[in-house]
């Protein structure tokens, strides 16, 4: 291991941020032999008790030049929902900065890569002397609104304090234009201390040796040449798409699995909200009913509804698989309609909490995704091919959807009430659309997810964009290392 060069990783703490980060360091080590990684894990007293099903798994399947570190424990019970995220890494700082001391000593340290809610780790790394980068886990139109929020910031200083009052969308360099209100609800509110801090993580941004960002260079190409026109910007490595592997023979016994071998060829729409997304009550009746209507074969994960809040699971991963075939659906899923599963059985299949998704995804039967537009899904289904319809719930989700719909063209968005939820007859006409591809506007995200696809198993492929943006910046961290 002295002989390899030697990289630390800190991913922040839901595991929608945990899973691209270790695939990347997967991929780094399987095809550069020369490196070591260790992953610096936070762990909350929650997670020191009962691990999810899910992180342990993706941490069981690590090959040997990977090693994990858990940080002590932290206690979040004193905080709000919508502070865990960032507190998390706050309270982690000083065990941190001493494992990396510790890790100077023993083993050497070339350098130091953090997700984007890790900046404060970024600034204990730089302290310590150690090339320090950032590894970003959603797009480059994400990255280019971060990257601009002082400049935003600066140009409204004396005119709105709610982005959502903007009467005009918001225009980043090569970017789709952004209605306000896409913005995320944590961007909102510039006298906040979520907009406040998102501002002081924005201006250090520049700061860092280099940003790899989990996208190919076909997917956002024009984002992608006006980031690196800016002469203030740091190397950009482009190395996506960075998604879960799951081996078949993890999950060769799993229900869902099982039931998609015995639905006809790009037949199931797959229905998922992540780790972390939540419906209403009104919303989640409206869903069912809607998938009930329109006839159509349906996966769908799903948990109980929350009328508080659209991430309510975001810091919450649910350790528990689907039920038993021997306990009523009807009983364990009260909060559905009564009598859903008489009316849907032999096309439908309500799945709780989680299921293989790289695997569902993959599947010959899946020919469609009603997705959050969570990064890591919406990768995907691209790879996969799989056309999707958008249902953005928090986040950058949004701005995602927007994308997906107006720039990429492989996506279909459902219209809300008045009353902000989306009605049954207007879940039955995107499902009928997006699976029988019936109108012309079906065809056409289908076509241009498809064009997606293979513009991603190019940028993968030996001579690929990506190949080369890996082999690039592993060429940059050896080259570090050695001076």
């Amino acid at each position: 291991m002295d002989q390899k060069t030697h990289i630390a990783i800190f991913p922040s703490l839901p595991i929608s941020h945990l899973i691209p980060f270790i695939e990347f360091a997967k991929r780094l080590v399987l095809d550069h032999h020369n490196f070591h990684v260790t992953c610096l894990l936070l762990t909350t007293t929650e997670d020191h008790i009962s691990p999810s099903r899910a992180k342990m798994a993706i941490l069981d399947s690590l090959p040997a030049a990977i090693d994990i570190i858990f940080l002590p424990p932290v206690n979040l019970d004193d905080l709000p929902e919508d502070h865990k995220l960032r507190l998390t890494i706050t309270r982690s700082l000083s065990s941190l900065q001493t494992t990396l001391k510790s890790l100077l000593i023993t083993n050497r340290l070339d350098a130091f890569f953090a997700d984007l809610f890790g900046f404060e780790a970024i600034e204990i790394a730089k302290g310590l002397n150690v090339p320090s980068f950032i590894f970003f886990t959603s797009n480059a139109l994400s990255l280019a609104l971060f990257l601009h929020l002082p400049n935003l910031d600066h140009e409204l200083l004396s005119s709105v304090r709610f982005l959502s009052d903007l009467p005009d969308p918001i225009q980043l360099p090569g970017c789709v234009p952004l209605p306000s209100n896409t913005l995320m609800d944590t961007m909102q509110d510039r006298e906040s201390k979520s907009y406040k801090s998102l501002l002081n993580l924005s201006k250090g941004l520049y700061l860092t040796e280099g940003r790899i960002v989990n996208i190919f260079l076909a997917m956002e190409f024009e984002a992608i040449k006006a980031l690196e026109a800016n002469d203030r910007m740091p190397r950009v490595f482009l190395v996506g798409p960075i998604v879960k592997k799951e081996s078949s023979d993890d999950h060769d016994k799993s229900e869902c699995m099982t039931w998609l071998d015995k639905q006809p060829r790009g037949s199931v729409l797959y229905v998922s909200f992540g780790s972390g997304g939540t419906l209403s009550s009104d919303q989640m009746n409206e869903l069912a009913f809607g998938l009930e209507m329109s006839g159509k074969n349906f996966l769908w994960v799903t948990r109980r509804p929350n009328n508080e809040s659209s991430s309510a699971n975001f810091l919450k991963q649910s350790s528990r698989q689907s039920q038993s075939q021997n306990q009523s659906q009807d009983k364990y899923f009260d909060y559905l309609p009564s009598g859903f599963f008489e009316r849907t059985k032999g096309r439908g299949l309500v799945v709780e909490s989680w299921v293989p998704q790289a695997r569902v995804l993959s599947h010959g039967s899946t020919g469609g995704f009603m997705s959050h537009c969570g990064w890591s899904s919406i990768l995907e289904s691209i790879v996969n091919g799989v056309p999707l319809i958008v249902w953005p719930l928090y986040a950058e989700q949004k701005m995602n959807a927007v994308m997906l719909v107006e720039e990429l063209h492989v996506a279909m968005r459902l219209s809300c009430g008045e009353n902000g939820i989306v009605g049954r007859d207007e879940i039955v006409r995107g499902v009928k659309e997006i699976m029988d591809q019936s109108c012309e506007e079906g065809k056409k995200v289908g076509k241009c997810m498809n064009e997606l696809k293979n513009d991603a198993i190019m940028a993968l492929g030996e001579d690929g964009s990506s190949k080369k943006a890996l082999s690039e910046l592993a060429f940059m961290l050896l080259n570090k290392a050695s001076n």
